[in-house]
């Protein structure tokens, strides 16, 4: 029996897929798609604008930032060039996501919040499972089934301002013991009964008879009875996860059938009824959903572990160009040094800071790369490192590119101080005052 469990699981695997590639199809435009319309038929669609804020928001998607939960973060998104932050996270099986996003803006600034799950079959797009055109404050989405998802935040066009984003797993259930938690469970799921005839189809919470046993989720009574296996016990229908709830081995009941129940009603009190008449008192809880039957209660009941990281990073260089001040400084694809690597940087590039989490900034590259740099590894743009002669007629640019605008045209030697460096270029203020970036043709001085 058991080699035919993984079959049965990808089967089930793949009709909720399925179910949810129907329901993408029919689906109601959502306020990010309006918004793009809205676009189009004003004519702005195809305006360099426009197309720049259309590939912030797919680039946004194409590559998040893969962070662990709990977490938090305080960012930017400018006004003056399109921009979207999104972060890819786990939700595991029993679990739910609770997520609070705040932005601070101009009166009026509409905010494209988007969630997706990524399709089991990563060539496939995500798929749309949230969305609303203002930051919502605190939500809930609690999944039917584990799996990825990559929350998006992206202001409309010409719109920018700081947000801050929290991000917190939680248990789909309340623990169904008053006043007790998870070491009160002494067997769990799955262990043998009867010799190995038969497996544990729940968990078994073990407190002191007459202990009040309360609703972990919300739905309906039924099956109020008495059994020669559960004695006294109480089923409840929970619709929201489509499961039934099952309460065994009650010392007595509290509930009638078809009573409405509310999370943390009274169903019933503790005791060995049934077939633990001869252990001490517990309560026997199970979990059972139509086409997989029981289900381990455990992911369900048991608060998630971690805690959210202090954010230590200086939040007064957000929006700052800052320089690194040490030598293969690890660029990496979230905050943290369990973080994939993206890249080792060099000594004094400069980069310009759009958020912090604990005490990692998040950057953008002078070429426009993103990610997470230590923030005690930086410093800000201040003082000059260095100086550099300019030949008459050298161009400074907006960004460190030969394709790049240019900012001014040089005239006659100047002298120029350098504030940092990046990939053949560095980072000079002209004469004129003005900051960019100058094309490396002579060494430093």
């Amino acid at each position: 029996m058991k080699r035919f469990l993984p079959l049965v699981v990808l089967l089930i695997l793949t009709s909720c897929e399925q179910v949810e590639q129907v329901q993408e199809r029919f689906r109601d435009m959502t306020p990010y798609e309006a918004y793009q319309e809205s676009l189009k038929e004003a004519g702005l669609s195809e305006t360099a604008l426009a197309l720049d804020w259309n590939r912030a928001g797919e680039a946004a998607i194409q590559q998040p930032s893969p962070v662990s939960l709990p977490f938090q973060e305080q960012g930017l998104i400018t006004a003056e060039e399109p921009g979207a932050a999104a972060y890819r996270l786990t939700v595991p099986r029993g679990r739910r996501l609770t997520a609070e996003v705040n932005f601070a803006s101009e009166m009026g600034t509409r905010v494209f919040v988007d969630l997706f799950r990524v399709a089991t079959d990563e060539k496939d797009p995500p798929r749309q499972v949230l969305s609303t055109d203002s930051a919502p404050g605190p939500f809930i989405h609690e999944p039917r089934r584990e799996g990825d998802f990559i929350l998006r935040l992206q202001p409309e066009l010409l719109r920018g301002g700081q947000y801050s984003i929290t991000l917190k797993l939680e248990a789909q259930l309340a623990f169904p013991v008053d006043g007790h938690g998870m070491r009160s469970i002494q067997s769990t799921f799955g262990v043998a009964r009867d010799g190995g005839r038969r497996q544990h189809h729940g968990v078994d919470i073990f407190a002191r008879r007459g202990t009040a046993v309360i609703a972990a989720a919300a739905g309906q009574a039924y099956r109020i009875g008495v059994t020669n296996r559960g004695g006294k016990v109480v089923w409840v229908r929970d619709p929201v996860r489509n499961t039934r709830l099952y309460y065994a081995h009650l010392d007595s009941q509290a509930v009638a059938n078809g009573d409405k129940i509310e999370i943390g009603d009274t169903l019933g009190f503790v005791g060995n009824t049934g077939n633990a008449r001869t252990t001490p008192p517990h309560l026997h809880f199970g979990i059972y959903r139509s086409g997989r039957g029981a289900m381990d209660p455990m992911p369900f009941l048991e608060p998630p572990r971690g805690r959210l990281s202090e954010l230590t990073a200086d939040m007064e260089q957000l929006g700052d160009w800052v320089r690194l001040t040490s030598e293969g400084v690890r660029l990496r694809a979230a905050p943290g040094t369990q973080s994939p690597v993206i890249g080792d940087l060099p000594r004094y590039t400069t980069v310009r800071v759009l958020g912090g989490s604990g005490d990692y900034f998040r950057v953008k590259l002078p070429a426009g790369e993103k990610g997470y740099v230590a923030a005690r590894l930086t410093e800000p743009v201040n003082d000059p490192i260095s100086s550099q002669i300019a030949s008459s007629g050298e161009t400074l640019r907006i960004r460190p590119n030969q394709s790049a605008p240019p900012i001014a045209r040089l005239s006659g030697q100047a002298e120029l101080a350098v504030y940092g460096r990046y990939e053949g270029y560095l980072y000079v203020e002209a004469p004129s005052g003005h900051l960019g970036w100058l094309e490396i043709t002579t060494e430093e001085e």
